[in-house]
């Protein structure tokens, strides 16, 4: 039943909570599913280049400190070669491995 605004006191409250309801409505059905997929995209982001910053410095650091700890034993050159030939053959086994556990049993 159409309501009078003029002589209904509670016109106002029941058109406010209407639109209200509305833009509610379009918001769940619009805006939040967006939010959410831009936010899971930039935490996503954010997170794989946290994840590779992290790697790429411990590499490092393991080849200086493979270094270091070489340099007590032959001198500083050889050191050097020694640390990247064995962090090489470290990092091939490590691709062997993940390379014969790509296909299971099945798929063969």
């Amino acid at each position: 039943m159409v309501s009078n605004p003029l002589t209904d006191p509670e016109w106002a409250d029941r058109t406010v909570d209407f639109i209200d309801r509305v833009v509610s409505t379009v918001r769940r059905y619009t805006t939040q599913p967006l939010v959410t997929t831009a936010r899971g995209l930039v935490f996503g982001l954010l997170g794989t280049f946290g994840v590779v910053g992290i790697l790429v410095l411990l590499i490092v650091g393991i080849t200086r400190g493979l270094q270091a700890a070489l340099d007590s034993v032959v001198n500083h050159d050889a050191s050097v070669w020694i640390s990247y030939f064995t962090l090489s053959a470290v990092f091939a086994v490590i691709g062997f491995l993940l390379m014969r556990r790509r296909y299971t049993e099945e798929d063969k």
